[in-house]
């Protein structure tokens, strides 16, 4: 069964960007595993797994995304989730436009005729950076909430229905779908 989420796609230039504030944030960025430029983005409604025979009536379902204009998109600051006081994902904030919160809306009220349960919790526009282990210590934490990142404005016009494989290596990313905003 495919394992699906709908995501913005975030620009190259500033996923690149990302990457940039990420290494000076963290001079020794190189002793750490950090989540691929080509996985940076943000998620909007995780789907999870599907039967296989619903994957074309969820990507018609979702073609709606298309009659919205382009996100104007402005990054944060970076912070973390934490589970049982334990920091569990770095990430980088972002705000959009006021119509992010429409979509969200819309995506769980559409997917819930494919028995895919909408999301309970308050949608919190964020890239997830990297995966905590739990050995990267009080300094790597204080680094990141200790940086200003730079003010960066962009535009995204392009939504993506993907496909997530789970492997031994990590998850592997699938394009299914790219939806073009106006």
């Amino acid at each position: 069964m495919p394992r699906l989420f709908v995501a913005l796609k975030i620009p190259r230039d500033i996923r690149e960007k990302i990457i940039t504030f990420r290494n000076e944030a963290k001079p020794d960025y190189a002793n750490y595993k950090w989540e691929q430029i080509e996985k940076i983005h943000l998620t909007l409604k995780f789907i999870g797994d599907v039967r296989e025979n619903l994957v074309e009536d969820i990507t018609e379902e979702i073609r709606f995304v298309e009659e919205y204009n382009c996100f104007d998109c402005r990054l944060t600051q970076f912070g973390f989730f934490f589970k049982n006081k334990k920091p569990r994902i770095l990430w980088i904030g972002l705000t959009l436009n006021d119509y992010a919160d429409d979509i969200v809306k819309r995506l769980n009220e559409e997917l819930v005729k494919f028995s895919i349960p909408s999301e309970k919790r308050i949608f919190n526009p964020h890239l997830t950076l990297k995966r905590m282990t739990g050995d990267e210590g009080k300094k790597f934490i204080d680094s990141f909430e200790q940086y200003k990142v730079p003010e960066i404005k962009f535009k995204a016009g392009k939504i993506v229905l993907m496909k997530s494989d789970l492997l031994p290596s990590g998850s592997k990313y699938t394009e299914i779908k790219n939806y073009h905003l106006k």
